[in-house]
């Protein structure tokens, strides 16, 4: 037991430091590959009756990226999903691309994406501590409340104003955008720190900060 240990921890500690140490190219064609994860993720679609904001597999996808890529390249592969989306690639939720996608209700939420991926990136990759359940259960929480749900609330009110032409009350938004996704959301950066935990080396392979 103690000798697979060992191995599988070689094993992971290997596959890091390969990906750290990829020509650019490489990093790229792996960003745009994990930026098609996403746009796969958006495709797990449950609409609900009172808000135009449906639940999707995109925000597992999107806090992975930056674990598994780092913060440059994991926010590139949601640069990519983003900007190649509204260049009319259908990757989008519902198999939808184009810029109409991005001013509509769930813009906000897409642009969050970017900031997210960043965010987790920056933490997974410059200490070793956020590599554990915990810490990164918190980054996780994080990335999606703050960035995702903070622009995704920003834009939707913004939208439901020019389409409503009155304001919404606070409350109110917080029901159609962050209120029936706490749950899901949860579930999900759990499971995506539960990943963190299992496939990141728990040393340094590229300077970390706390080595």
């Amino acid at each position: 037991m103690i000798f697979s240990l060992i191995e599988y921890e070689k094993i992971r500690y290997g596959v890091f430091k390969w990906r750290y140490e990829l020509a650019t190219v490489n990093k790229i064609i792996l960003a745009f590959l994990v930026a098609s994860l996403t746009g796969a993720a958006a495709q797990i679609r449950i609409p609900l009756p009172f808000t135009p904001v449906p639940i999707t597999g995109q925000t597992f996808a999107v806090l992975l990226s930056g674990m598994i890529l780092g913060r440059c390249y994991g926010g590139l592969s949601q640069l990519f999903y983003v900007g190649l989306g509204i260049a009319g690639v259908p990757w989008f939720s519902g198999w939808r691309g184009g810029v109409s996608h991005l001013v509509g209700p769930t813009g906000g939420y897409i642009i969050g994406f970017i900031l997210a991926a960043l965010f987790v990136g920056y933490f997974t990759e410059r200490y070793i501590k956020f590599r554990y359940f915990l810490p990164s259960l918190f980054i996780m929480v994080v990335a999606n409340f703050l960035f995702i749900h903070g622009f995704g609330l920003l834009h939707l009110y913004l939208w439901s104003l020019l389409a409503k032409k009155a304001p919404v009350s606070f409350s109110t938004l917080l029901m159609m955008g962050t209120l029936p996704f706490i749950p899901g959301d949860i579930i999900k950066a759990t499971g995506a720190a539960l990943l963190t935990e299992g496939i990141t080396p728990k040393r340094a392979y590229n300077g970390e900060i706390d080595a």
